[in-house]
């Protein structure tokens, strides 16, 4: 499997075309779901509205959870959003393949790429850094993120940042990835074997996409409980 992006540039800056126009496709789509499930909202709430109150105690529920419960209303809607916006792009790539002749992807997930779930975590890291910076003041949080409990800590708590970072991002990415590469492999049956296999990678496609499924769930909730827990950790005192 070596597919390639199209790639595009704005002045000397170069950018993954295909990337880019998925984290498009999914920013869009995140809108019109909200957009959907929010229209005509009543006191008796029936149907999508029930869906959207679900996804939004859901979401504040990871809040709770992991902060202390005056928190909730600040971060509840970044809780919502990063929720749901990994969640969608980790499914979209299950929706087709599109690659072109000369090995060119057209259609992939968003978090099947590393440099996006790398810059999420990142986004992570710099929000709950400034964050404490304006909570706390920058002696205050200079203190309390790396000179708490004791300042032979420095060194550890320094590379902890980083080390969030990259399991934070590599784990989303690892695991998304992985997943696309093998409904890949399941579909080249066909190509390689001919239409015989198509009774076997035809079942095992639609299980392995169920997992996928599942899986994608299941890292847009681990995404969104470690960052919150990361974000706690800088804006409440160490005891």
């Amino acid at each position: 499997m070596d597919e390639k992006s199209w790639v595009f540039h704005i002045g000397p800056i170069w950018f993954d075309g295909t990337v880019t126009t998925m984290i498009l496709l999914t920013c869009l789509i995140v809108f019109l779901l909200v957009f959907f499930f929010t229209r005509n909202l009543s006191m008796k709430p029936t149907g999508k509205q029930n869906a959207i109150e679900w996804l939004v105690d859901f979401t504040s529920g990871i809040v709770g959870d992991n902060m202390p419960r005056k928190e909730v209303n600040n971060f509840s809607l970044l809780s919502f959003t990063l929720f749901l916006f990994i969640f969608v792009a980790n499914q979209i790539g299950l929706v087709t393949k599109i690659v072109t002749p000369n090995e060119v992807s057209l259609w992939k997930s968003p978090t099947a790429d590393p440099f996006v779930t790398m810059g999420l975590a990142m986004m992570i890291l710099v929000l709950s850094n400034l964050l404490a910076s304006e909570r706390f003041g920058l002696r205050g949080y200079i203190k309390n993120s790396f000179l708490s409990p004791m300042p032979m800590l420095l060194p550890i708590k320094i590379m902890e940042e980083f080390t969030n970072v990259i399991t934070l991002g590599l784990r989303l990415y690892g695991n998304i990835y992985a997943g696309e590469v093998l409904l890949t492999l399941i579909a080249s049956m066909v190509t390689s074997l001919g239409w015989v296999a198509i009774p076997i990678a035809i079942p095992l496609e639609m299980i392995w996409i169920a997992f996928s499924l599942f899986i994608g769930s299941i890292q847009a909730f681990v995404f969104t409980t470690l960052s919150m827990v990361y974000i706690s950790h800088q804006i409440e005192v160490e005891e």
